[in-house]
C-alpha cells in the first residue's frame, strides 16, 4: 500500500482451505462479490513428503491426493466457472519439476504433481471454445520456502526433524518474478530451475533412458543419506 496506487478496497485477504472443498464456493462468492470479477487464480496450496513408500501410510497418501490434487481442482471448479461466463481468465497452477519426473522419498507428491498436470493440461482441450482463457503450469525446482519444514512423512503425525540448509536453492522472489513472467505471456508450461536440475528435467523430456539411469544412481545415494540422517539436496519446491 505504501509504494503502490493501491487501496485498502483493492485488497482481500481470505482464510481458506483446500482440504475443506464445501467451502471453496463460498470463498470464490466474497471474492466476486468485493471485486465484482476474478481475472487469475493462482493454485499454489500444497505439501511435498520425504518418506519411503514401504515405511509410508496409506493414509498420507490419500492427504497428499486431498491437499494437492483434490483441493486445487475443487477451487479451480469454482473459478472457472466464473471465467467461462466472462469468456476470459487465467489460470495458473503451480506444479514442480517433480510432476514431469519422478524421484525417490517423494512418491505421493510426485503422484500428485503428475495428476495436476494430467489434469490441466486435459482441461486445456476442453476449452478451446475460449480462447483466452489461459491454463498455465508452472514447475519449479528447488525453491527456497518453508515447504521442507512442513513435509509429509511415512505417518501423518509426524514432523520432519531436520530440514537443512536452502541456500542452494533459487531465491523465491527470482521464482515469483519468472512466473508472473510465464504468466503474462500465456506460457502453457513453465520449467522455473536452477542447473543441475533443469538438466535432468531435459533429460527426462527427451533421454528418458539415461534420465532412468541417472536417477536411479542418485536416488540410491539420496535414501543412503536419508536413513543415515543426512540432508539430501535433491528436493523440489
Amino acid at each position: 500500500l505504501e509504494i503502490s496506487s493501491l487501496s485498502e478496497k483493492d485488497i482481500l485477504v481470505l482464510r481458506l482451505d483446500l482440504t475443506d472443498r464445501s467451502s471453496h464456493e463460498a470463498a470464490t462468492n466474497s471474492v466476486l462479490k468485493h471485486f465484482g470479477k476474478i481475472d487469475v487464480l493462482v493454485n499454489n496450496g500444497g505439501r511435498s513428503q520425504r518418506s519411503l513408500f514401504v515405511d509410508t501410510n496409506l493414509d498420507v497418501y490419500s492427504a497428499i491426493i486431498e491437499l494437492n490434487y483434490l483441493g486445487t481442482i475443487s477451487l479451480t471448479k469454482h473459478v472457472l466457472n466464473h471465467m467461462i461466463q466472462r469468456k476470459k481468465g487465467k489460470i495458473v497452477t503451480v506444479s514442480s519439476v517433480m510432476g514431469i519426473m519422478g524421484a525417490p522419498l517423494a512418491s505421493g507428491y510426485c503422484a500428485s504433481k503428475h495428476a495436476l498436470q494430467g489434469f490441466f493440461n486435459s482441461l486445456r482441450t476442453e476449452l478451446t471454445d475460449y480462447p483466452e482463457i489461459s491454463i498455465i503450469n508452472i514447475c519449479p525446482g528447488p525453491v527456497q520456502s518453508k515447504i521442507i519444514q512442513n513435509v509429509f512423512t511415512e505417518n501423518l503425525g509426524k514432523s520432519i526433524e531436520n530440514s537443512g540448509d536452502q541456500s542452494h536453492k533459487m531465491p523465491t522472489d527470482r521464482c515469483v518474478r519468472l512466473t508472473l513472467v510465464s504468466t503474462a505471456n500465456d506460457l502453457k508450461e513453465a520449467w522455473i530451475s536452477d542447473h543441475p536440475y533443469l538438466a535432468v528435467c531435459y533429460l527426462w523430456q527427451y533421454a528418458p533412458t539415461w534420465a532412468w539411469w541417472l536417477m536411479n544412481r542418485m536416488g540410491k545415494r539420496r535414501i543412503q543419506n536419508f536413513k543415515s540422517g543426512v540432508v539430501s539436496l535433491f528436493l523440489s519446491r
